[in-house]
């Protein structure tokens, strides 16, 4: 059935960008914003770091060497905190331990939206959470797996297909293909593969946004957006 008044949003994000984390939440309160518009979710991966290896790094050394100070993360971690407050998150940076290399997350996500939006959408808040708010090891294929389990997918599926290249190169090719697009940094907010909203915006800032290419679908002007 058509919906002549639906929005498509694809969110270009990675698991451990804690701006996609607060980005997430603030596009929940856009929709909300704008409950006469029907809006569709569908999330692309992003890797912040691809060199990481498989099993992860120790995490505090892997932010020394990035930052250079216990001092400069602790600035960063101190400004972030309060934001993420705001949006109902509690971030436990300390209990991060592993710096997960996300290639396999975003194969469970890619997986997850075969599955169905909503089961996307379950995946993706929950891998946010066991991140950020309980410091699991997102690279962990058990993890991953339970994951699935609570979003609503086969769990036995997907511990089967983890330890195999399985979509490997599927989402690798998705990435490539927003670095060819411009995209250098995540959040980033494509509506209706045309108008891009950059970086964690506040829930206004997107509502309005979905708002503007609703009606521009709906008056059939879409081209002109952007």
């Amino acid at each position: 059935m058509s919906e002549p008044n639906a929005v498509t949003v694809d969110v270009v994000s990675d698991i451990v960008c804690p701006w996609c984390f607060i980005g997430q939440k603030r596009l929940d309160k856009a929709i909300a914003a704008v409950g006469d518009i029907a809006v569709h979710i569908r999330w692309r991966p992003f890797q912040l770091d691809p060199t990481i290896p498989p099993q992860g790094k120790n995490r505090h050394e892997y932010m020394l060497a990035k930052f250079g100070s216990d001092t400069r993360i602790r600035e960063i971690h101190d400004r972030i905190e309060p934001l993420g407050e705001a949006e109902g998150i509690s971030f436990a940076f300390d209990a991060i331990k592993v710096a997960a290399n996300t290639l396999d997350a975003h194969r469970l996500i890619r997986w997850a939206g075969a599955a169905g939006e909503a089961v996307q959408n379950r995946l993706v808040r929950r891998l946010f959470q066991l991140n950020f708010e309980e410091g699991a090891n997102i690279g962990d294929h058990g993890v991953l797996t339970e994951a699935a389990r609570e979003a609503g997918m086969d769990a036995s599926v997907v511990a089967t297909l983890l330890p195999t290249d399985a979509d490997v190169e599927a989402v690798r090719t998705e990435i490539a293909t927003a670095s060819r697009m411009g995209i250098t940094g995540v959040p980033c907010f494509l509506l209706e593969d045309r108008y891009a909203v950059m970086g964690a915006q506040d829930a206004d800032t997107l509502a309005d946004a979905i708002r503007q290419v609703a009606a521009a679908k709906a008056r059939g002007e879409l081209e002109k957006v952007g």
